[in-house]
């Protein structure tokens, strides 16, 4: 403003930056559903449909720890064990196939084009069947949503922006790079890397 006074932010700005913030502080770090959306751009196959599912997953689960589903995940142990231990061996099962590739240069670019429903199965299961996601997403999210009031909704929009951000970011950002980290050292060093992560994620779901 000429005279100096600062324009104040409209609170459901300021409360949708907040949960953009802690959105992205939650998706970011290192998973198994990041792990396959980066392999996935670096193959360039069906990268669209990678983020599609993985952005709809996360609206879904941030609507509904906005909508307080939250204490019901938290009040269902069984289920969130059944998860665990699904989701341990399907990663394993992951891992066990990413580092078959990574024996045999340029495994990853050679391997058999699959299709795009079955892509997008894997990056459902990589996200349904690992527990964190409904304590990360729908408790945590959900309990930080709700603190909000009124304004709940414009954290859950925030929150969601950041996952159509990462997302697309990360998928097509691989995809773009691609074409420069086309060495079969470097695809073998993603598979073990991708493998490597399956393997971490998979022992720290089943440990007590």
């Amino acid at each position: 403003m000429p005279d100096g006074t600062l324009v104040p932010v409209p609170p459901a700005l300021a409360t949708g930056l907040t949960g953009f913030a802690a959105g992205l502080a939650l998706i970011v770090a290192i998973g198994a559903q990041n792990a396959f959306v980066l392999r996935q751009g670096l193959r360039r196959e069906h990268v669209g449909a990678v983020v599609a599912v993985c952005l709809v997953a996360d609206v879904l689960l941030i609507a509904a720890g906005t909508l307080g589903i939250g204490a019901v995940v938290e009040r269902a142990p069984v289920m969130l064990d059944v998860l665990r231990w699904a989701g341990a061996a399907y990663l394993l099962w992951f891992a066990i196939s990413s580092f078959r590739s990574a024996v045999r240069p340029g495994a990853l670019q050679e391997a058999p084009a699959r299709s795009r429903g079955s892509v997008a199965l894997t990056a459902a299961a990589l996200t349904f069947l690992n527990p964190h996601v409904y304590l990360d997403t729908v408790v945590m999210l959900g309990s930080l949503a709700n603190t909000h009031g009124a304004l709940r909704w414009a954290f859950a929009g925030g929150a969601m922006a950041a996952s159509a951000v990462w997302f697309a970011g990360l998928g097509f950002g691989a995809r773009a790079l691609a074409g420069p980290l086309g060495r079969p050292t470097t695809w073998r060093a993603l598979d073990v890397v991708v493998g490597l992560v399956m393997v971490v994620l998979a022992v720290v779901l089943v440990l007590p």
